[in-house]
């Protein structure tokens, strides 16, 4: 696969998450060094606070949401670029409004272990 239209992927909810889908748009099988997925947050939405034992290098497409990162809370908006180094505590809530929060995240591919925090 070279080329695909992002309707052709499955959106799945994430199940530690709140209003949140996410497609796997590049996987394990089509890179051989980095996977890219797209999260979409309703309105509200968003992820617990949880660490990742890979870094994410994200694009924020629409909408806006609060993201934690380590101890530092950043607003975040269409355009605005966002990076996470493994192990850092952080989490997600879009914003209330029209438009959902989207995103593309990339991340190595490599075994990913996924740690809520506090929980």
């Amino acid at each position: 696969m070279s080329v695909r239209n992002v309707d052709a992927f499955p959106a799945d909810e994430v199940k530690a998450g709140t209003g949140t889908k996410r497609q796997v748009l590049i996987g394990p099988d089509q890179g051989p060094n980095f996977a890219m997925r797209r999260f979409i947050m309703e309105p509200g939405g968003g992820m617990p606070m949880h660490t990742n034992s890979v870094e994410h290098e994200q694009y924020v497409l629409r909408g806006s949401a609060r993201v934690q990162i380590g101890a530092d809370v950043h607003h975040v908006k269409a355009g605005d670029v966002v990076y996470i180094p493994a192990g850092v505590p952080h989490n997600y809530q879009a914003d209330e409004g029209a438009e959902p929060f989207e995103f593309l995240c990339v991340v190595p591919n490599e075994p990913d272990e996924i740690t809520l925090v506090g929980c």
